[in-house]
């Protein structure tokens, strides 16, 4: 148990720390019920939550929606170019369309665009994958890619559950 002010209680039986908490005005909040034995804290409850929602928003960067553009004559060096764009959108949690234009009578050659929107998928695997797969728009194909999902724990406001409250 940890007391307000952070120290380190030690081990101590519920109905102490439920004492310990309601003299001094406040909740015991468990923080870490995975833990043996389960960590648990005197907090202010509703500032604690306030405290870890304001950290979980400062940590969320909103996502937006990216577009790089190729054509079915992009070279080799501009194809390995926007395909590490791609993966530096990807890696900063950014949504990524992936167009291919057609101009004038490219249009009868799709199956090359296809081709290359095969292969900038296969160059992003690692970091991202389809959402939407190949779309046709008039004389575009398009498709959609999202970053894979980060690894990561559950946060810390999950798991916080007022001991007083189930008491």
């Amino acid at each position: 148990m940890i007391d307000a002010d952070g120290r380190n209680l030690g081990v101590t039986p519920l109905d102490r720390a439920l004492a310990l908490a309601k003299e001094k005005g406040l909740d015991l909040v468990e923080v870490a019920p995975e833990a043996s034995p389960v960590v648990c804290r005197i907090v202010n409850f509703g500032k604690y939550r306030y405290q870890l929602a304001k950290r979980e928003k400062k940590q969320q960067r909103p996502t937006r929606l990216k577009e790089v553009k190729f054509t079915i004559q992009t070279g080799e060096h501009d194809f390995q170019t926007k395909v590490s764009r791609i993966r530096q959108f990807l890696g900063d949690g950014h949504k990524v369309r992936v167009s291919v234009f057609f101009k004038g009578r490219q249009i009868i050659h799709l199956g090359k665009g296809e081709e290359l929107l095969d292969k900038v998928i296969a160059a992003t695997q690692d970091v991202g994958k389809v959402d939407q797969d190949t779309s046709s728009k008039g004389r575009t194909l398009q498709v959609l890619l999202v970053p894979l999902p980060r690894k990561g724990g559950k946060s810390e406001e999950k798991n916080a559950q007022s001991v007083s409250e189930k008491v």
